[in-house]
């Protein structure tokens, strides 16, 4: 058998992009609220005002650039006539036990799902937390016990609550790693029983490429994304160590970005530039798993004229409570060269050189069959550590037909691909995985464009990029293939 008995297959989701209710509850603004929403063409935008002025308007939101989000003197706000797609999104706040049937229906074994952090601290810097914000989330996870569903909790899914970001420069600011504990150790005391498994900061090292939405960094200079880092690094590590306290069967785990890189040529300037490009991301994972700062990144900040705000003791903490075990989002592979003339591809939140050998959607996805097995053994090899795929899956247009249904194949063929890589790392490597819980699994709106179009779910919902919809949910074919899957443990993967 591929998988043993415990491995947990399942579906991962995020409050932003999916759960809505973004006032209801006592719930406060996070700075997903102030995002618009986009298009593959055209970016999402910041919207702001100016409290000495009242002037509001917005600023152009682009993944992978620095710099300032809103301008001097500006708050980032919500403001009249926009539409923002996290305030409804799909809607999980009022759909969630329709929903976790359908996750069981699927047989979901694990249901990777995010609290909103101003839904518990409405401001982040509260003394206490908001109970019915709290009892919401008892809720949820009573319906995941109904169905022998075991969630996996991201506690900051790209949601800094917008007060942090405002008053404090978000996690620029040292007092945030206070107001996170207070935050993480509420969480797990409420939940002890309930929830077993957690992870801090989902994709920590999208502070390189998006400090506001990955740390609610209003200047991505480099110097306030560096403090940015070694502050959740901190927070992560004392987050560890309270979980531990509080219940030692706890498992606290890092969630970070990775995508393998390939040179595109044999020429050892494009295999040298293919390793300098991973050690931005891996250095994330160096700390937080491997509880320590690599010295190529202290060469880095010492050429860069970088110094850190930090104690002595950050770095026993560091090295004292790393990670639990280590998760992933991998969507697919990137090729990088030192050549000209390359056709660039544009992926997940990622660009590189397209990869000739690979086929690629609308979005510029391509579908790597041996993308994961790759990953996992680059993991496993450099942190010895259990390993979890958490985000894996593919965005398409899908179309609800005349016949009420969604012919996904497209979606079906990427996932016995990925699947089958999974597998064989496994099985045929003894890499140690934990599960796999494919991203969107109710469609949910684009972190990076922010439409619906580009939809990711075994389940479609009605609701299209403006907000228009009936919100009905509806299994696609993927649905009863994924079904299937789980069944037989992942040694059925035909058609």
């Amino acid at each position: 058998m591929a998988f043993d008995q415990q491995f947990l297959w399942g579906g991962a989701t995020a409050a932003n992009q999916y759960e809505g209710g973004y006032l209801d509850g006592g719930k406060g603004l996070s700075t997903s609220d102030v995002l618009t929403a986009g298009a593959y063409d055209q970016p999402r935008r910041v919207t702001w005002r100016d409290p000495a002025t009242g002037e509001t308007g917005s600023t152009p939101f682009v993944l992978f650039a620095g710099g300032r989000q809103v301008p001097e003197g500006a708050e980032p706000a919500v403001i009249d006539g926009e539409y923002y797609p996290s305030h409804t999104a799909t809607d999980f706040y009022h759909h969630y036990k329709e929903d976790i049937a359908l996750m069981g229906e699927m047989g979901f074994k694990c249901f990777r799902l995010s609290i909103n952090w101003a839904r518990i601290f409405p401001n982040g810097d509260d003394a206490t937390p908001n109970e019915e914000g709290l009892r919401f989330y008892d809720q949820v996870f009573d319906e995941c016990a109904k169905y022998g569903i075991e969630p996996l909790v991201t506690l900051s899914h790209y949601e800094t609550p917008l007060h942090l970001a405002i008053k404090y420069g978000g996690w620029t600011d040292r007092r945030l790693i206070d107001f996170f504990v207070r935050y993480a150790t509420t969480v797990f005391k409420r939940y002890v029983g309930k929830v077993k498994y957690y992870l801090t900061f989902n994709e920590i090292n999208m502070m390189e490429h998006s400090a506001f939405m990955a740390g609610g960094i209003v200047d991505g200079t480099p110097q306030n994304k560096a403090q940015g880092a070694h502050n959740q690094f901190v927070a992560s590590a004392l987050a560890v160590k309270a979980a531990h306290t509080i219940d030692p069967a706890l498992q606290v785990g890092q969630m970070l970005a990775y995508g393998p890189l390939y040179a595109f040529t044999p020429d050892p300037a494009d295999q040298l530039k293919a390793l300098l490009a991973m050690q931005p991301t891996l250095f994330y994972a160096d700390v937080q798993t491997g509880g320590h700062y690599p010295k190529y990144q202290l060469q880095k900040y010492a050429r860069e004229g970088i110094e850190l705000a930090d104690t002595p003791e950050d770095y026993e903490l560091l090295a004292q409570y790393p990670a639990d075990f280590l998760s992933f989002s991998c969507y697919g592979s990137n090729v990088v060269t030192t050549h000209d003339d390359v056709g660039e591809s544009a992926g997940n939140l990622m660009t590189g050189v397209k990869n000739p050998y690979l086929k690629t959607n609308a979005w510029g996805w391509a579908t790597d069959p041996q993308v994961l097995r790759i990953a996992l053994n680059q993991l496993y090899d450099r942190y010895h550590k259990p390993l979890w795929i958490v985000e894996n899956g593919i965005g398409w247009a899908d179309e609800l037909t005349a016949d009420g249904k969604v012919h996904d194949s497209y979606r079906i063929e990427y996932l016995q691909a990925n699947l089958a890589s999974m597998r064989d790392a496994v099985t045929l490597d003894g890499v140690e995985l934990m599960g796999y819980t494919m991203w969107g699994c109710i469609d949910l709106v684009s972190a990076g464009t922010g439409e619906m179009k580009k939809r990711y779910g075994f389940v479609y919902v009605d609701r299209d990029d403006r907000g228009n919809g009936t919100l009905a949910r509806t299994p696609k074919d993927s649905f009863y293939w994924y079904q299937r899957v789980i069944a037989t443990n992942g040694s059925d993967l035909s058609n």
